[in-house]
């Protein structure tokens, strides 16, 4: 039989000692033994378990962008992109889209192992005189997105975000997972991509929080006036002729007023609007809101990709 009487006292790593409950089974008193709550443990448990969901929404972003592989030339373009595919075609240097969501510098290099892909063109065919191919994107990277919703935004609880351009949905499905949005609507003017989208929607259980509208951004005043966060990526360069860009940008600068609501665009709002002539007065528009590119201590992390990426306040 077991004496209550008897006080033992353990101590197990960081634990700390051990608290003593009584039990009564039969006629016997046991003291059992119980850790109390140690502060750190439960932080250190409480940070492997939010990496571990991190980390997890990581695995679920890299299915959707392998399905969407599946589903897309490599390129992927489709060729109802006809403007695009002619804009790519007209520039100076060689270049080619390589979607930085579908495709990371990893799977680039695998590409180019096997050789299917190239990251380099011969300047005199048939000489060892080569340059580098220059890549777009119309996509954030995986890295991007982490970036953009765990350092550039805000809490974004029961906000509503729009993603103008939305493409293959990446904003919107990393929005989702890596942010508390209440909302996130995808405006996207190509209906293979809108199919495209709906079919990740579907498939990954995105509906409660995502909506593709298929149209151009020019019809949506109403979904950008109440917008808490607009996120423009590349959207219009090669997309649209200077004239249909410069409207694009007056109709935003119109209709993006919320006070204090944010605009995300990359490149600048300076360099986009440098290459069009629109009446936009950035300074009674917007203000800039600097950003630390230097919360990835990773020597592999494309700082230049995400010096691209600006944020601004609407006054």
């Amino acid at each position: 039989m077991l004496q209550s009487s008897i006080l033992w006292q353990m101590k197990i790593g960081n634990v700390g000692h051990l608290r003593l409950n009584k039990k009564m089974i039969g006629k016997t008193q046991i003291r059992i033994w119980k850790a109390p709550p140690d502060p750190l443990i439960q932080s250190q448990a409480a940070n492997d378990f939010d990496e571990l969901v991190v980390t997890n929404n990581d695995v679920v972003l890299k299915n959707i962008a392998e399905d969407l592989r599946n589903r897309l030339p490599m390129e992927a373009m489709f060729n109802s992109e006809h403007q695009a595919v002619q804009k790519i075609h007209q520039h100076p240097l060689p270049m080619i889209h390589v979607d930085a969501f579908l495709y990371d510098d990893d799977f680039v290099d695998s590409l180019c192992e096997e050789g299917k892909m190239s990251r380099n063109y011969c300047t005199e065919c048939g000489s060892y005189k080569t340059a580098s191919l220059e890549f777009i994107s119309h996509s954030f990277s995986l890295m991007e997105l982490k970036f953009l919703y765990h350092h550039v935004l805000p809490d974004l609880t029961g906000k509503v975000v729009v993603d103008v351009g939305s493409r293959l949905g990446a904003v919107l499905f990393a929005g989702y997972l890596y942010s508390s949005a209440s909302q996130l609507y995808g405006v996207e003017m190509n209906a293979d991509f809108c199919q495209l989208q709906e079919m990740m929607i579907t498939k990954y259980q995105f509906i409660d929080r995502i909506k593709v509208v298929h149209a151009d951004i020019c019809t949506q005043a109403s979904l950008l006036q109440k917008a808490d966060v607009v996120v423009m990526n590349n959207v219009f360069e090669y997309f649209l002729d200077r004239q249909e860009q410069a409207r694009a940008w007056e109709f935003v600068a119109c209709n993006v007023r919320k006070r204090g609501s944010l605009l995300v665009t990359v490149p600048s709002l300076t360099e986009s609007l440098s290459k069009v002539q629109t009446d936009i007065q950035l300074g009674q528009w917007v203000e800039e809101m600097q950003l630390s590119y230097d919360v990835y201590a990773e020597k592999d992390v494309d700082r230049e990709a995400l010096e691209q990426i600006h944020l601004y306040k609407i006054l």
